[in-house]
């Protein structure tokens, strides 16, 4: 069995190095660090395995890395939080939350520690610095989120890029050609916020096959954002007659602004949302939107990390999973064929 000291020994460092760069009780060099998460990788070092063997040590706790971003829609992953806590807790475990502020620091010291017996993260991101610490700890884990690089994971999401797409073909399938893409503040796409990212590229994809006009603008959801984005919008392309707005602050002050503008919707201009069901009907008018199972993600997640875990404790490989759910368009009031001329005035 690969030991504590073995590490230590590889990465050139002495065990109680080791000991406090897995635990994060004390800071270490970042490139000491990275030496030793390299060596437990290549050993294939667990510092919990023996823990885990002997009857009656696990913890019985999930932990789950919720994000504190302001740009993030709370009740949604509330909705999801609550998914994971109620079917972990049918499961026998109790939840842990951790603040995703901490980073990979948290996640070190949840793993490396034994405090939890698996992790489950959320707001993952296209290339998330916490995923390596979880790859060098063997630690059980599931993503809510589809990383880049998904090899050794088991992840689950809705299929953002498909619901991108969605968008497209039912503006496409109305007649639209010139169309726009309200998305989330420019903070959002920096951090490479998968759910961002990969609707707008399903969105790209499936608007250039339907050979539609379109234009991608950030905006922080904000009215005074909102109203500047769509003047940049109605200024670079005056004759856009469909919008797509993944923003969820932004839907009310763009009605508004259209309205006020002179353009009805969706006579003159259709307007297709990418929010839940309750927000999409306390507009008028109601909106066409995409939507998909919040609370599904949350119990896939719970299942796939206690597949994890029940593989580590029988010391199997355990076996990687990627669940995309199916989101669904919804048409309502919002959406309308094409006017015969563009928005231009």
């Amino acid at each position: 069995m690969v030991t504590l000291v073995d590490v230590a020994r590889r990465a050139g460092v002495s065990s109680s190095t080791v000991s406090y760069a897995l635990s994060g009780k004390r800071p270490i060099a970042e490139e000491t660090r990275r030496r030793i998460e390299q060596a437990v990788v290549d050993l294939g070092y667990h510092p919990n395995a023996g823990a885990r063997a002997l009857a009656g040590k696990r913890s019985h706790i999930i932990a789950l890395v919720v994000p504190l971003h302001t740009d993030v829609n709370v009740p949604i992953m509330m909705e999801i939080a609550v998914a994971v806590t109620a079917t972990a807790r049918r499961h026998g475990y109790d939840v842990l939350l951790v603040t995703n502020d901490e980073g990979p620091e948290g996640v070190r010291r949840v793993a490396a520690t034994g405090l939890a017996d698996g992790v489950i993260l959320m707001d993952v991101r296209l290339d998330d610095d916490r995923i390596p610490v979880l790859r060098a700890l063997g630690t059980p884990a599931a993503l809510i989120g589809l990383p880049d690089d998904q090899r050794g994971l088991s992840c689950v999401d809705q299929d953002f890029e498909a619901a991108g797409a969605l968008c497209a073909d039912h503006l496409a399938d109305l007649g639209h050609r010139e169309v726009a893409f309200v998305g989330y503040g420019a903070a959002v796409y920096l951090r490479q916020a998968g759910y961002a990212e990969r609707t707008l590229t399903g969105f790209r994809d499936r608007a250039a096959q339907r050979g539609l006009r379109f234009l991608h603008r950030t905006c922080e959801g904000t009215y005074e954002s909102t109203a500047g984005t769509l003047a940049r919008i109605l200024a670079d392309r005056p004759d856009t007659t469909g919008f797509v707005v993944q923003n969820e602050g932004a839907i009310g002050p763009l009605l508004s602004l259209l309205r006020s503008g002179g353009r009805s919707v969706p006579e003159d201009a259709s307007v297709v949302a990418l929010c839940p069901t309750p927000l999409a009907e306390g507009f008028a008018p109601r909106l066409t939107a995409v939507t998909g199972p919040k609370q599904e993600i949350g119990r896939i997640a719970v299942r796939q990390v206690l597949a994890r875990i029940a593989a580590a404790a029988d010391g199997v490989q355990p076996t990687d999973e990627q669940v995309l759910l199916t989101p669904e368009l919804i048409v309502r009031e919002s959406t309308a064929p094409a006017p015969l001329r563009g928005l231009h005035r």
